[in-house]
């Protein structure tokens, strides 16, 4: 604990901005999975089973109660609007999911970018505690007295070491972070448009009489 109090102090001023930047990317991430992990996610494939039962069976009022029972999950939600159409055809029902999901889309992908960029910003803010660092060793080796100058030295290349070592611990983690919440993101917003066009064709074949 003390090597780390010692790490941050040495780095000197541009350790706060970094440590903001940590401290969203840490927000932010626990915000992300809680709601893309818990609320808005579901089983999709085990879903689209129950409500294909629930729709050969002529029972769409079930199957509207059994999306509604998944709360915030994203799937469920489109999956809703389609079938609240379900009676209306197959250009109704499209528009109704198409709606959606363009409603539901942004949720899934909120603030994401934004782990990325600050995780790059710490980075930058890094390199740049970098370069003020090694121009107050230069200028102490330049213009500091005898005496003060192998601890100015030290201290400025303190700044450039620690200032670029904390970047680095907040960006190559907010990186790994990004990838894993974009990767399942995408996962939920492929399944959204994997589901919803099985719907459409089982609610449609059902229509005509020719769902099995």
């Amino acid at each position: 604990m003390q090597f780390w109090a010692s790490f941050y102090r040495d780095g000197g001023w541009f350790m706060h901005p970094i440590a903001l930047c940590g401290l969203y990317v840490i927000g932010v991430a626990i915000y992300k999975f809680v709601f893309l992990f818990v609320k808005f996610n579901t089983n999709g494939a085990n879903l689209m089973k129950q409500i294909q039962k629930l729709v050969m069976a002529n029972n769409v009022d079930k199957a509207i109660k059994l999306c509604t029972a998944a709360g915030d999950a994203a799937l469920a939600n489109v999956m809703k609007a389609g079938l609240s159409r379900a009676n209306r055809g197959e250009l109704e029902i499209q528009n109704a999911m198409e709606e959606a999901t363009l409603e539901v889309t942004p949720k899934i992908t909120k603030l994401t970018d934004t782990i990325f960029a600050m995780s790059s910003t710490a980075t930058m803010l890094g390199l740049l505690g970098t370069i003020f660092g090694l121009i107050d060793a230069f200028n102490a080796v330049a213009h500091a007295a005898p005496e003060q100058k192998s601890a100015m030295l030290a201290s400025g290349i303190a700044v450039a070491m620690n200032t670029t070592g904390f970047g680095l611990l907040v960006a190559i983690p907010g990186t790994l972070i990004t990838v894993i919440i974009k990767g399942f993101a995408n996962k939920i917003i492929d399944e959204i448009d994997l589901y919803s066009v099985k719907l459409v064709n089982l609610l449609v074949s059902r229509e005509k009489g020719t769902a099995e």
